[in-house]
């Protein structure tokens, strides 16, 4: 998977990609849905920053002017965004490839979301500032606009790393244990349902502050534990809705 991010800042990016399981990912090789290695060399992900003042306009790299009509802040210029993604295109060509505006207008990002971006082989993010993006770009260029929240940011740059995180946790091969992916919060958990919360977990010690473990997952019955599990997976989610 090809993460590409274009932003004013892409120097936000550069602590997130030596993270972790992101910095793991960005070294593993890419795993087929067999389980065998992807021919080619290819890792499960790359990601790469695209610094749009690089595609700016005149000897002071101009990406954003005044909004017609007036109004307060400033607008990111379609120009500039175009250049920079026929940039991208030109150096990764992608059947399976989808571009992304982030926006607090757009459609809400949830799990769905990051399994159908886990498809693809490219995902080209566009990171919004000021008071956002012309929108011919949101029309005629991207394919979605995207939302991580009901709530406004200064710009598209953490939103960005999020859809990062929830789609690399998804590819073949990034989590060091796959079945984690299994009873999850908003996995199936064997049930006909997409999007159940995840059961309650506890670890030691069995007492903390006079509150104990549920007696149940000290009782060994894997049958129980199990059935215990599901019955509060279902409650967590009917007390959210």
């Amino acid at each position: 998977m090809k993460f590409d991010i274009i932003s004013i800042f892409p120097e936000f990016f550069d602590s997130f990609k030596s993270q972790a399981l992101i910095a793991r990912a960005q070294e593993k090789p890419a795993i087929r849905t067999g389980g065998s290695a992807s021919p080619g060399g290819g890792k499960i992900i790359s990601i790469n920053t695209h610094d749009l003042r690089d595609c700016g306009e005149g000897p002071h790299r101009k990406v954003d002017d005044r909004p017609y009509g007036g109004g307060a802040g400033m607008v990111l210029m379609p120009t500039p965004i175009a250049k920079a993604l026929a940039s991208v295109k030109r150096k990764a060509k992608s059947e399976k490839r989808r571009i992304i505006v982030f926006s607090a207008k757009g459609k809400v990002f949830n799990q769905a979301t990051a399994r159908r971006y886990a498809k693809l082989d490219q995902l080209i993010m566009i990171c919004g500032r000021y008071e956002g993006i012309d929108e011919r770009v949101t029309q005629y260029l991207a394919d979605e606009e995207v939302s991580v929240g009901e709530f406004v940011l200064f710009g598209g740059e953490v939103p960005a790393m999020v859809v990062m995180e929830a789609v690399t946790r998804l590819l073949p091969g990034a989590l060091g244990k796959p079945e984690s992916l299994k009873e999850e919060s908003y996995s199936s958990f064997g049930i006909r349902h997409s999007s159940f919360l995840e059961y309650p977990h506890y670890t030691r010690p069995e007492v903390f502050q006079k509150h104990k473990v549920p007696p149940v997952l000290l009782s060994g019955n894997h049958a129980k534990i199990k059935e215990w599990r599901k019955e509060k997976t279902k409650m967590k989610t009917e007390f959210k809705k």
